[in-house]
């Protein structure tokens, strides 16, 4: 980490959010509406994050359709995780999802319904992975943004966008060690902030920034998992991740909707009835036998899988239709193109390890959404990952405000960065890119033992390197974050690595190609 005397001070807030997607704007608004004074952090523009990724029309948010579906809910969540989800983790979600969706409309966050009771009983609103319909809501960028803009005005959130988490500070004290603040990096200005903070909420998401194709926002990063690491943070379930098909052509980094699988027509053909199974899910799974599809598209590499739609002329499903009008009003896409899909990294189902609260059994550090694990297992149901970052967002909140409140005011810390010198931003990106390359060999869809074995020696190799040549202690801004930040990737692709190699069964998303039985 750059030395004290590099870093500008600026100040103190009780409760300091890292990360502007639905997550972090929900922790955010809690916190300060239980009166502490909240900062929001993020590494891009605000209300970024894959929360509001631009390669989709937006965000599927599902819940039970009322009490007595709670429980069904809860126990296909357990099914569907292969026996890794925390039980009592997907109660917590599953009890706290319609509370939250009327939170949100308090808001003023307009959510999108079916378009009618006929639309609602189409088998396209059945999610992911799950065996009936459950109650169906859509988040819109431009509605989520507008009133999460109010709120933070009218509760006095202050705002510092562009502002990346370098490490979290921590001060020992006779109840040991607590976390007392952060260093940020300003973008913007190209220098270093200290910020004093009673209580941190992570909430900077996922896994994606590890690979070369992503279906994430370029700030995601995934750098804050290694740092909770540091600081004495577990992970659970991290080598569970949802691999997407994506557009590389004719435009990259748009989520193929899986609803039109059933349309598709490529060479080979599947069998029709793979293509109507695939349909019903998004993300990658080895569970049912059309995962075929997927190892077809994985084989087709960096160009891709063609692929052209043929429509009846009525009967399209509304979810079908929205996502090919979106496709051509938005993205000049004709349905008739064709198309050509690779597999992207999607949404992490595992994190850091919480309890119901948010809690990381690190005094005063809390994490919400995507950023943390447990909820989910080695598959997770369409929709609940925006259910995860609006439910343990508030959760985690209202618990970081409470913390505060009871906290000593936060003193100078120490980071746990260690300073050198000699890497430059030319090796730095060249080291990160080495990362992608490697991650996305062997850490995708065809994990085998071998593989991994390579991928974390040379990961292993890659840290050696920037320890050998060193995190400048001084020098450029942007130069120093970018080292320091892949020390912390390379913490994260470490542990995932480790994760998929020792689970040696396939399981849902984590598919060992070595031994493809369950």
């Amino acid at each position: 980490m750059p030395h004290d005397h590099d870093r500008i001070r600026t100040g103190t807030t009780d409760v300091l959010v890292i990360g502007s997607g639905i997550a972090g704007c929900c922790a955010a608004v809690e916190a300060a509406r239980a009166g502490a004074r909240v900062t929001i952090a993020c590494a891009g523009a605000l209300f970024s994050g894959s929360s509001f990724f631009p390669g989709t029309w937006g965000l599927g948010l599902i819940g039970p359709v009322d009490d007595g579906d709670a429980g069904d809910l809860v126990d296909t969540i357990c099914r569907v995780g292969c026996g890794a989800a925390d039980r009592d983790l997907a109660e917590t979600l599953v009890d706290g999802i319609r509370p939250s969706m009327a939170w949100l409309e308090g808001l003023g966050v307009e959510l999108k319904r079916p378009q009618s009771e006929r639309s609602a009983r189409e088998a396209a609103f059945i999610p992911c992975f799950d065996h009936k319909r459950r109650l169906w809501r859509g988040l819109t960028r431009d509605s989520m943004q507008r009133a999460f803009a109010r709120a933070f005005e009218g509760l006095g959130v202050r705002i510092l966008a562009r502002c990346e988490l370098m490490d979290l500070i921590e001060s020992d004290g006779d109840a040991g060690a607590r976390i007392v603040g952060a260093v940020l990096l300003d973008r913007d200005g190209m220098r270093f902030l200290e910020l004093g903070a009673r209580a941190v909420v992570l909430a900077a998401g996922g896994t994606g920034g590890l690979f070369e194709r992503s279906l994430t926002s370029r700030d995601a990063l995934s750098s804050s998992h290694g740092i909770a690491l540091a600081h004495g943070c577990g992970l659970v379930n991290i080598e569970f991740m949802q691999m997407m098909p994506g557009l590389i052509a004719p435009r990259r980094g748009i989520v193929f909707n899986e609803k039109s699988f059933r349309f598709a027509r490529m060479d080979p053909q599947p069998d029709a009835d793979l293509l109507e199974m695939r349909a019903t899910y998004g993300p990658f799974t080895c569970r049912l036998p059309s995962c075929a599809i997927d190892l077809a598209i994985d084989r087709a590499g960096a160009e891709g899988l063609a692929v052209r739609y043929r429509f009846p002329k009525d009967d399209v499903p509304e979810f079908v239709r929205t996502f090919c009008d979106w496709l051509e009003r938005e993205q000049g896409i004709a349905p008739d193109e064709e198309l050509r899909i690779a597999m992207y990294a999607h949404a992490a189902n595992g994190g850091i390890r919480i309890d119901a609260d948010g809690f990381t059994g690190v005094a005063g550090l809390y994490a919400a959404g995507e950023v943390c694990g447990g909820m989910h297992g080695a598959d997770r149901i369409g929709g609940l990952s925006s259910a995860n970052g609006l439910v343990y967002g508030r959760r985690a909140g209202r618990a970081a405000a409470a913390w505060a409140t009871s906290a000593p005011a936060p003193a100078r810390g120490a980071s746990r960065g260690v300073p050198a010198e000699g890497l430059d931003d030319e090796a730095a990106r060249a080291l990160t890119a080495r990362m992608r390359r490697t991650m996305s060999a062997h850490a995708m869809i065809f994990r085998t033992d071998t593989g991994l074995a390579q991928a974390l020696a040379d990961i292993d190799a890659i840290g050696g390197e920037l320890e050998r040549r060193g995190v400048p202690a001084s020098g450029d801004a942007a130069s120093v974050g970018r080292a320091i930040r892949l020390r912390s990737q390379l913490t994260l692709a470490r542990a995932m690595l480790t994760a998929m190699r020792e689970r040696t069964a396939s399981a849902g998303s984590h598919y060992r190609a070595d031994e493809p039985r369950r």
